[in-house]
């Protein structure tokens, strides 16, 4: 079978259903799984972590809002920049689209709305510990679901390990291990707005994974914001917001641009071509670079000292992220 690497069918123990071929004379891994997976997930990570920031410009508009025009600017770019995409359409059947629908809904728009909202409560702090409470929380429900969804595997290395990569993000955090809730009056309803936003964007990673195995990373992206201004314009009905659609300026039209060219579409076609490249439940451990990044940001812009325990955490997360990938070269000699 030219174009794969042939491994034994009792070593199939660690890896995920998408670009496999199982047969009885073994197992099939397609070349195209390479390195560059993790590293896409890790780069868009790091462009997420510059988010908070450039949100505090759109302070005074509603969140259903921002999420609206940033998909709908991200889209129309999409559009502009590229038709390859269309000719994946014909190849998706009803459970493709079903789960691209859900992760519009639960991913593009409210998750970020939830997201946005909740950094409305504590005056745009990313690093707010109820903030940060998504990011922890949030690759239990990946990891879940794509042992439900997906079916992947989940073996004692990975268990122990993506405990420690939780408990290094617990560090990362909470520096010096306080935890402290009082950040304002919105403190609670921000807590709940991003466990909620953690449940969406946590759950929608195997759901994504779902129907990349079928479609490419740049058709998700582009069908992701094409549904999801159209869920976020529902919200924006819902809450007899519409006026305020013709109440942006003209910084906060050129700040949704940069978010569209950085952490927003341009994060998610870097995360979707990462994800179709790696299994989901190590998907979203590597996603946990963003409260490591996070708390880097905050040392260099806000000049905030780094705790022993926070550097402690960061070097527990690698060492974490290491241990979960390692078996999967040691068994194919191909990273995904």
């Amino acid at each position: 079978m030219k174009g794969r690497i042939y491994i034994p069918c009792d070593r199939f123990d660690y890896l995920s259903t998408g670009d496999i071929l199982c047969t009885p004379e073994g197992v099939f891994f397609m070349k195209k799984i390479k390195a560059t997976g993790p590293l896409f997930v890790i780069i868009a990570a790091l462009l997420w972590s510059f988010d908070g920031i450039l949100r505090i410009s759109l302070y005074s508009l509603p969140p259903g809002i921002v999420v609206f025009y940033e998909h709908l600017v991200g889209f129309i770019i999409l559009l502009l920049i590229s038709f390859k995409w269309f000719k994946d359409l014909k190849y998706m059947n009803k459970k493709e689209w079903l789960a691209i629908i859900i992760v519009s809904l639960f991913s593009g728009a409210l998750g970020t709305i939830f997201y946005t909202a909740a950094l409305q409560q504590i005056n745009y702090s990313q690093y707010s510990v109820i903030v940060l409470l998504q990011q922890q929380l949030q690759p239990i429900w990946a990891i879940a679901t794509a042992a439900i969804l997906l079916k992947e595997k989940l073996t004692k290395n990975f268990l122990v390990w993506a405990a420690l990569a939780l408990l290094a993000a617990y560090f990362i955090t909470f520096k010096n291990l306080k935890v402290n809730l009082v950040t304002g009056s919105g403190t609670m309803f921000a807590g709940l707005l991003a466990l909620g936003a953690g449940f969406m964007w946590g759950s929608s990673t195997a759901i994504s994974k779902f129907a990349l195995n079928k479609i490419s990373f740049l058709t998700g992206t582009a069908l992701r914001f094409f549904f999801a201004p159209i869920f976020a314009f529902i919200f924006i009905v819902g809450q007899n917001q519409t006026s305020s659609l013709l109440s942006l300026n003209v910084q906060q039209w050129i700040t949704l641009l940069i978010i569209t060219f950085s952490t927003g579409m341009v994060a998610i076609m870097f995360y979707y071509y990462g994800l179709k490249k790696t299994p989901a439940r190590i998907t979203t451990l590597y996603e946990l670079v963003w409260p490591a990044s996070a708390i880097f940001i905050d040392y260099f812009f806000f000049h905030k000292t780094l705790s022993v325990t926070q550097i402690f955490g960061v070097i527990l997360l690698l060492l974490a992220i290491y241990k979960i990938t390692k078996p999967l070269k040691n068994k194919l000699g191909v990273l995904i």
